[in-house]
């Protein structure tokens, strides 16, 4: 028995960010976090940076990025 993960569509897939949308560029069934490395699955991404093209597994993931990126944002109050 296969998981999502294996078989033709077992692969990690190549993506274009857009805004409020993704372009998958070479086909796959996954992505991984840009912060985290966990697996996400396409059907499931909704997190993501146009400006850097890279997705996130969840919210938390993509502020950490952020903060990661400007660590001004830290010292706002």
């Amino acid at each position: 028995m296969m998981n999502r993960f294996e078989g033709p569509g077992g692969k990690e897939a190549r993506i274009r960010y857009l805004d409020g949308d993704f372009q998958v560029t070479s086909p796959g069934a996954f992505v991984r976090c840009a912060v985290t490395g966990e697996s996400i699955p396409l059907d499931e991404l909704k997190y993501w940076s146009v400006a850097r093209q890279e997705p996130y597994v969840n919210a938390t993931a993509s502020l950490r990025r952020e903060i990661e990126m400007h660590p001004e944002l830290r010292s706002r109050k």
